[in-house]
């Protein structure tokens, strides 16, 4: 790997505040674009994308999705204080983010199987597929001056992600990208090291 490679890998950052400086389209398709080359289960290529980059519009999936959520803090026992804080910060950080991007799957290239487990193991992987494309997008977004934040949300209200932007039925929301110029520059969390994470062939003896 080189240098340069690993620097970009180790200096991306997940970025909750941005600049209101507009994002060059040529940007937004550059790092769109890199989604594109990742790897995929089949060759399928499963993922999908949205471009949210109107206020109106980017509001009203804000709001929607916070609606649902509120819903189910509700239904957690939080407080309504706290859920009040809780949806109003999340509506406000994806209404000023310049740029959202809605991550999708389609199973429309994917196998089909005839036994639900098998099936289920072919969404997986083309979530797994999703995954890899989502990365090639914050780390090219990064090396092009952006920063960008990784949110699952739309996993838990895909029905009302799917009606405020009209997305069809066979396209499934699965993550959302903010993006944009970053106002503020996070510290690195911690990583654990590789003796936890790194195994050899026989489990337990780690590196």
């Amino acid at each position: 790997m080189s240098s340069t490679l690993l620097r970009s890998i180790q200096t991306r950052r997940s970025v909750g505040a941005y600049t209101q400086k507009e994002v060059p389209q040529a940007k937004v398709i550059t790092v769109l674009d890199a989604a594109r080359w990742a790897p995929s289960a089949h060759n399928a290529q499963p993922w999908r994308f949205v471009v949210v980059t109107d206020h109106d519009a980017k509001r009203r999936l804000a709001e929607a999705m916070a609606d649902e959520w509120a819903e189910d803090l509700a239904r957690d026992g939080v407080s309504p204080d706290v859920r009040r804080d809780l949806v109003e910060s999340s509506v406000r950080r994806f209404t000023q983010a310049p740029v959202l991007i809605i991550a999708s799957i389609t199973m429309e290239e994917m196998d089909k199987y005839p036994d639900e487990g098998r099936q289920e193991f072919e969404h997986l992987m083309a979530t797994q597929s999703l995954a890899a494309a989502i990365q090639n997008m914050l780390l090219t977004a990064h090396s092009e001056g952006l920063g960008t934040c990784w949110f699952c949300a739309p996993l838990f209200c895909q029905n009302v992600v799917r009606k405020v932007l009209g997305i069809p039925h066979n396209v499934e929301p699965q993550a959302l990208v903010t993006l944009g110029y970053p106002s503020e520059q996070p510290e690195a969390p911690p990583r654990k090291p590789l003796g936890e994470v790194v195994f050899k062939s026989r489990w337990g003896e780690n590196f």
